[in-house]
């Protein structure tokens, strides 16, 4: 993942804890945070615990420094998992989490921290991750930057906008209305057809201008306590939440589990959570049944199904269901049709959640050009059309995935289920730069949270563009070892 400033590790342990099992419980925790031993720049603890030989030998083998603060310095910080019997046994609700904090606070005090992964626990240790937020991820940096100015000529893998979209009879559908473009525009036509496509109400239907719109209506109107947003995925949720003010808890997926999901490493009171499937960039198909289990009383799920339509039969959505509580999902019409441009997607939820989303959304925020493609791309030829595109680029991944597979240097990890592939590749940078030269566009993936420099996705384009993308990518190779 991406460089801190500062990664402080808060540890709480029991009298007596083996170097091993502070040690066991601190480096899978930094895993699951993507991050390093290497990256941790102290310890921290209660000042009661600083003579623990398990705390001060885990310091020494990792070359850090072991902060220590008294159980009222602690006491005084905020944590956002207090245990009373933690409370009463050393005086501060989380030792774990309070001394992370503190110990990022001290180090940068004038940019303060966050709290990356919270308190987690062995049989007589917790730790948690706290850093500074001045080297964060850049959240706004999407595809769109690897081929900006590039100018004609480079083959754009890093946008994953359907190639050759959209298509001649889209472009006169939305040409012939253009004549009406003196009117206001009025959504109520292309909200049914949207309401119908899914076998839902209108209520239960918000028009946006894309997805990006929607994650901005949902950070300002949903009124969350506790956001958790699920990465590696999209970054806009994420980076709109902050803008609303919110203080974003990470859940991180990891490579070596296949960036598959766990229900359980969502925290149970968290009220509003996000989730994208197929998941940008790992390209992962989370099973419905599994983002399901993360539905209870009180919290918003999230799921952002941008590229659903891109998955033979949309297998595992969640769109058109009503007996999810709380269930909001966000599809897009921009990937599969060629509407980067143009700007519509839209939400589906509970008629009560529509309602704050459009309370918070300015007048007529689809034009009418969107709009009627929104009414062209539901119908039934049009959903068609994409099911044939969608198995296509089937095809055409497994071809993509065959000729990485021949490389070694090259790892991809999890099943890449959508219209782009996530691979892993030692001097990632460099290689992306050299093939930039070479003509090809890929998407770097340090941006990502739970990711970092070795990371680079690409776009599932036509066999011959792959062909000539394996070359290129060969050659790089060839470049980058010597």
């Amino acid at each position: 993942m991406g460089e801190y400033e500062q990664v402080v590790v808060g540890v709480g342990a029991r009298a007596g804890v083996s170097v091993a099992e502070v040690r066991a419980l601190v480096e899978e925790t930094l895993a699951l945070a993507g991050l390093a031993p290497g990256a941790v720049t102290a310890l921290a603890t209660v000042e009661s615990k600083a003579g623990e030989a398990g705390i001060a030998e885990l310091a020494e083998r990792f070359g850090v420094p072991v902060r220590t603060y008294t159980a009222e310095e602690l006491a005084r910080v905020p944590v956002p998992h207090p245990v009373e019997s933690v409370r009463e046994a050393a005086g501060t609700p989380s030792v774990a989490e309070a001394a992370a904090l503190a110990g990022v606070a001290e180090a940068a005090p004038a940019g303060g921290g966050t709290l990356l992964v919270p308190k987690r626990k062995s049989a007589a240790a917790t730790c948690a991750v706290a850093v500074t937020a001045a080297c964060e991820h850049d959240l706004r940096h999407h595809g769109d930057a690897e081929v900006a100015g590039a100018g004609a000529g480079l083959v754009d893998l890093a946008v994953n906008v359907r190639s050759g979209t959209p298509p001649a009879w889209l472009k006169e559908r939305i040409a012939a209305g253009l004549d009406s473009l003196a009117a206001y525009p009025d959504g109520r036509a292309a909200r049914a057809a949207v309401a119908a496509r899914h076998g839902l109400p209108v209520e239960r239907v918000l028009l946006t201008a894309g997805a990006a719109e929607a994650f901005v209506l949902i950070a300002r109107a949903l009124g969350a306590v506790r956001p958790v947003v699920v990465h590696p995925q999209f970054t806009e949720p994420e980076a709109a939440l902050r803008d609303a003010g919110h203080r974003v808890e990470r859940v991180l997926l990891r490579a070596a589990d296949g960036f598959r999901l766990d229900p359980a490493a969502v925290p149970h009171d968290a009220d509003l959570v996000i989730v994208g499937n197929p998941t940008n960039p790992t390209s992962v198909l989370h099973p419905a049944a599994a983002l399901a289990a993360l539905a209870r009383p009180g919290r918003t799920l999230v799921v952002d199904e941008a590229f659903m339509d891109a998955v033979p039969g949309e297998r595992e959505a969640l769109a058109g269901r009503t007996d999810v509580p709380g269930l909001v999902v966000l599809r897009s019409l921009t990937k599969t049709w060629g509407l980067a441009g143009l700007r519509i997607g839209y939400v589906l939820a509970e008629p009560e959640v529509i309602a704050k989303l459009a309370a918070a959304q300015p007048l007529w925020p689809v034009s009418a050009p969107a709009l009627a493609a929104a009414e062209a791309c539901v119908a039934p030829a049009a959903l068609a059309e994409a099911e044939a595109a969608a198995r296509q680029i089937a095809v055409d991944r497994a071809h993509l995935l065959a000729g990485l597979a021949e490389f070694e240097e090259i790892s991809v990890a999890g099943v890449a289920e959508g219209p782009f592939v996530l691979i892993r590749v030692e001097g990632a940078a460099e290689v992306r730069t050299r093939l930039r030269a070479l003509g090809f566009a890929v998407r770097r993936g340090d941006t990502f949270p739970g990711l970092d420099r070795s990371w680079l996705r690409l776009a599932v384009r036509d066999r011959a563009t792959t062909g000539r993308l394996l070359q290129a990518l060969d050659h790089a190779l060839a470049l980058t070892a010597r």
